[in-house]
């Protein structure tokens, strides 16, 4: 078995509203041979990961996943399962997983997941571990999973990140990951901000410059007349031992740039232990500092935006004797504590072994090896850091107001909005100025020791953070997504016109672009999640209108975690064959992702005249709002029975209606982009922008006056109109029966002579398509050109067009009014020399910007064209 390929899925995706990979499977062989005919497999499978007997299986009983090996299962399902077990394994709660065949020996497996390397990561080791059932091969598993490990630990966020992260989204705010370090972005466009752990938007860089100088943090703090530690930097270790004895020992020695108490080697009392602490330290570090050792208790102030929120004691590592086992035998013991993990992935850090601790044992003359009398307890660390295994005794209410008032004014000498103050104290119920000092103010303070502390009361200190990160309020941008087949272009367009004539700053993407407050950003097909993601990091937006495609919900799935209206414009026969979408309602599946991820409180918008968007209308968890051309229609009415919104038309007029009160919007006709009413698709446009609209609450002026100042040509691409030489043209991207066929219906409506077209289709539609689309179109022009799109996709030169060409012979058109011109712009040319004064050339483009230049050379000041509807 073999892996052919893998995606990730950072969001909601086809398959699953959790976060999900994909990887594509070639089983070698192995597609109709159940585990239990390979010799030996379920056995040592079993017997190495015995995570899998917790697995209950699609049959939901105990042990469930073993009953189906014992039946006999298949190993794209065995691969699911173990790729799930590793991660449980590892301390990640994901649980979804699927496995599904392609044709024959190909499979592909979709698994829920946390971390994307660690997760890819699974997969291979899964993918190896089956391989080396299969061929009776030795497989380390323990060896592999300590990698697994190691590696998840490299890449798993902290728990000052995460606590913030889950705070955010319990106020309803949104999540977004800028790349894969720990950054994050919380809420969209300007009223967002960003973190990195306790790093925030108010966060000074000079002020974290500070703070990582000891020294100058140091002589801030004195200046601004705080009790401080007394000391200075030392240059070697001759001016160490001088300084020592001018400061008096004990003392403690420590780098001047560092943080999580790395380095610090505290209360040396003489002269051969300060020479041995300088010579280790000065291994890893340049720039040292002495100071006096402050006796007292470890105690760590958290400030959030000047407020004291939460105050730990900071408890050393210490082991008890047992009188049996050695210093290093304890230390294991103690490690096997659960609450311990590494680095910051639990609520304590499990005890490092290193050189700094061995020198702390000398310095006590104890070894890794000494063995302590039974009950004897021993301290292992000089410093009371989480990171350094430590733990944490809340104090928060024991914190005196002298020592509150000492700790504002230091967090505001150093000018941080949130930071961590290291104190040294006898008893901080009273005044620091008794004997004690601040020891350090430290940027990005770690708070898992205030939110899980050993004992004491659990603060919530990520609350505050995000609380005052928003601290007038969280201002929500709206967010619409728009799919279906046809239309979904210019819906995105007039909905973002309507917004931003509501006052609105919107960003939008479409299939020619990403647009900001109207300029467009950058040009291409952007309706994947990349293109959604820069629109809702922009911190000019406070309003997102997102086209989202097919192709990018099936290659990447949505860039958002919830919209407050999606709206579903239709669903026709378009890119069937693709990407495994086989039929329409496997398209209809496909399209309802965006239905699906609206908010409960959002609505999604229905074309109730459209039976394959009814089809998905119980996957809906929202409200709705259903348009339609007739008011009686039953979908609409059901809705307006349940309270809920309907848009349609009657007598020529554009109603909204919820429940029973019914409102005049606007007359058809007045709407821009239907020319006087000619366009009936557009019509159909014209109310899914107003229903979405109406979800977002928008006044009904606002959506009025968008409808009737947007024009078919203040929406490129979709029945431009122009004038060149008495001659009409219309350029129009329709690429699909569903298109074409609305565009000729609406220019039936116009006066004309002649309908002259020029036509082409993408080459990734299936042969059956093209066809029609080309029987459509002899069904209906006086005369045709057909032509090719540069991007072939796949189509050999000429294929598309001799399918085109079949297809508009079908319809008994005449041949002689038929041309072949490959090249679209020849082919257009060709159109304009036939065409003569009241015709009207039509052109389904792939790139109108050389069109329109054609046109700009045949006539000067060539001018948009306002064509009269019969």
């Amino acid at each position: 078995m073999k892996i052919i390929s893998s995606k990730v899925f950072p969001g909601r995706n086809i398959y699953s509203h959790k976060k999900c990979i994909r990887l594509d499977l070639d089983l070698e062989g192995y597609c109709d041979i159940p585990s239990k005919e390979i010799k030996g497999f379920n056995s040592t499978l079993i017997s190495m990961l015995p995570e899998l007997e917790k697995h209950r299986c699609g049959i939901d009983e105990d042990r469930g996943f073993i009953k189906r090996l014992t039946e006999g299962t298949y190993l794209a399902h065995v691969t699911e399962h173990i790729i799930i077990a590793l991660q449980n394994m590892l301390g990640l709660e994901v649980s979804y997983g699927k496995a599904r065949e392609i044709s024959g020996d190909r499979y592909y497996v979709i698994y829920q997941y946390e971390y994307m390397s660690t997760g890819l990561e699974v997969g291979n080791t899964a993918v190896d571990f089956i391989n080396s059932l299969i061929k009776h091969e030795s497989f380390d598993l323990d060896l592999r999973y300590a990698n697994l490990k190691e590696l998840l630990v490299s890449e798993q966020l902290g728990r000052s990140t995460l606590d913030i992260c889950n705070e955010a989204r319990k106020r309803g705010i949104p999540i977004l990951r800028i790349g894969q370090e720990s950054i994050f972005q919380l809420g969209y466009g300007k009223h967002s901000k960003t973190i990195q752990a306790t790093l925030g938007n108010d966060t000074r860089e000079i002020a974290v410059s500070i703070a990582q100088d000891k020294l100058l943090t140091k002589e801030l703090l004195s200046l601004h007349c705080l009790p401080i530690a007394y000391g200075r930097k030392v240059q070697n270790k001759s001016d160490a031992l001088s300084a020592a004895q001018e400061i008096g020992y004990p003392v403690v020695l420590k780098p001047q740039y560092g943080n999580q108490g790395k380095g610090v080697i505290a209360n040396i009392n003489d002269k051969i232990g300060l020479s041995n602490a300088y010579d280790l330290l000065s291994k890893d570090y340049q720039n040292i500092m002495i100071e006096e050792h402050i006796q007292g208790n470890d105690y760590r102030v958290c400030s959030v935006y000047g407020d004291i929120v939460a105050v730990s004691e900071r408890i050393p590592p210490f082991i008890i004797g047992d009188g049996v086992s050695s210093i290093e035998q304890l230390i294991y013991t103690v490690n096997q504590d659960i609450r311990r993990g590494e680095g910051h992935e639990k609520e304590l850090t499990k005890i490092k072994i290193d050189e700094t601790l061995i020198t702390y044992l000398n310095q006590k003359n104890y070894c890794l090896e000494s063995i302590l009398l039974k009950g004897e307890k021993l301290t292992l660390k000089a410093n009371a850091n989480l990171s350094t295994g430590g733990f944490a005794i809340d104090h928060t209410d024991s914190i005196c107001k002298e020592t509150i008032e000492l700790c504002q004014r230091a967090a505001n000498a150093i000018g941080l909005d949130i930071c961590g103050i290291d104190l040294l104290c006898q008893d901080i119920s009273k005044p620091l100025t008794e004997g004690g000092a601040i020891i350090e103010v430290n940027a990005a303070p770690g708070i898992r020791m205030h939110h899980n502390p050993f004992s004491g009361k659990k603060r919530n200190v990520a609350g505050h953070i995000v609380d005052k990160l928003f601290k007038d309020g969280f201002k929500k941008v709206p967010l619409v997504a728009i799919t279906g087949t046809n239309g979904k272009t210019t819906t995105t367009r007039l909905i973002a016109h309507i917004l931003s004539l509501a006052g609105y700053s919107v960003g939008m993407t479409t299939t020619d672009g990403i647009y900001i407050e109207g300029k467009c950003i950058y040009q291409g097909d952007t309706t994947g999640p990349q293109s959604a993601l820069s629109v809702l990091i922009n911190k000019d937006i406070d309003a997102a209108v997102l086209e989202t495609a097919r192709g990018g919900m099936i290659k990447g799935g949505l860039a958002y975690e919830t919209a407050d209206v999606g709206v579903i414009t239709n669903i026709t026969q378009d890119h069937l064959g693709l990407d495994e979408v086989e039929t329409l309602e496997d398209l209809a599946k496909v399209k309802a992702l965006v239905g699906e991820a609206v908010k409960e409180d959002g609505y999604v918008v229905i074309n109730g005249d459209d039976p394959l968007s009814l089809s998905i209308l119980d996957r809906f968890k929202s409200k709705l709002i259903v348009f339609s051309h007739h008011k009686d229609n039953p979908t609409l009415q059901d809705n307006l029975l349940k309270g809920g919104y309907g848009v349609y038309v009657d007598d020529g007029t554009i109603m909204i209606q919820k429940d029973y009160h019914a409102e005049p919007l606007l007359a058809v006709n007045s709407i821009g982009i239907t020319l006087n009413g000619a366009l009936k698709y557009n019509i159909e446009n014209a109310m899914a922008s107003c229903a979405a609209a109406v979800g977002l609450g928008i006044d009904y002026n606002s959506i009025r006056q968008g409808l009737t100042s947007f024009y078919c040509n203040n929406n490129p691409g979709r029945f431009n109109m122009y004038c060149v030489n008495d001659q009409r043209v219309i350029l129009d991207y329709g690429h699909n029966k569903e298109g074409y066929q609305c565009v000729i219906d609406g220019l039936k409506q116009i006066e004309h002579h002649k309908l002259i077209g020029v036509i082409g289709v993408p080459g990734d539609r299936a042969d059956k398509d093209i066809l029609e689309v080309g029987e459509c179109a002899g069904a209906n022009f006086d005369y045709i050109m057909i032509k090719e799109d540069r991007n072939k996709r796949g189509r050999a030169d000429g294929e598309v067009a001799d399918l085109l060409e079949k297809g508009v012979l079908s319809s008994n058109f005449p041949r002689v009014n038929l041309q072949i011109i490959l090249d679209e712009e020849e082919a257009f040319k060709a159109a304009l020399d036939l065409a003569k004064p009241e015709d009207i050339v039509i052109v389904f483009f792939e790139e109108s910007a050389p069109l329109i230049e054609i046109m700009k050379d045949r006539k000067k000041g060539m001018q948009f064209d306002k064509l009269t509807a019969k």
